[in-house]
């Protein structure tokens, strides 16, 4: 996804099921799409990498279901590590408890594990996202900590899971 996907990113952002284990359930106005999150987007998208939103689609509608998020972990602060991938997403609720999170999370992981030289994949959750610890789960994540996660847009608690690459991954 780029800055010209917008108006999906502002779309998905108005259900505030979909928000709630984000910023409490609150809309993302567009302008905030415009001015705050498409620039981060933009700060570490790297598609030689495979950094980057990555749009999710349904196969035979080609409906937009969400995002996939892979970036390195603390980009955003002094302590980015490139080695250290962060994975996340952000589904429409109708597409909710129907695989997609897993699915698309899965996609990456292997390809990550293919064609890059990082070492470990990490997940960061509201502990109360029973959904999205679901998901995190059937990666075979591993609980790592529970801390405040340090971001320039608010620190936020979170439980953080790590996914280490095997040798035969």
């Amino acid at each position: 996804m780029d800055e010209n996907d917008g108006d999906l990113l502002w779309e998905i952002d108005q259900d505030p099921l979909v928000m709630k284990y984000i910023n409490g359930g609150y809309p993302t106005s567009k302008d905030d799409i415009k001015q705050i999150f498409l620039p981060r987007l933009a700060s570490y998208r790297n598609e030689t990498k495979g950094w980057g939103l990555w749009q999710i689609n349904h196969i035979e509608s080609h409906d937009f279901v969400g995002w996939l998020l892979i970036r390195p972990m603390d980009f955003f602060t002094d302590k980015c590590n490139v080695n250290n991938i962060e994975l996340g997403w952000r589904l429409k609720k109708r597409y909710w408890g129907l695989g997609y999170a897993t699915e698309a999370a899965f996609a990456a992981v292997k390809t990550l594990w293919s064609v890059t030289n990082i070492q470990s994949l990490w997940a960061l959750v509201d502990p109360k996202n029973v959904a999205s610890v679901s998901v995190i789960k059937k990666l075979g994540m591993q609980h790592h900590k529970s801390a405040i996660h340090k971001d320039p847009l608010g620190d936020t608690y979170a439980d953080y899971f790590c996914l280490q690459k095997t040798p035969n991954a």
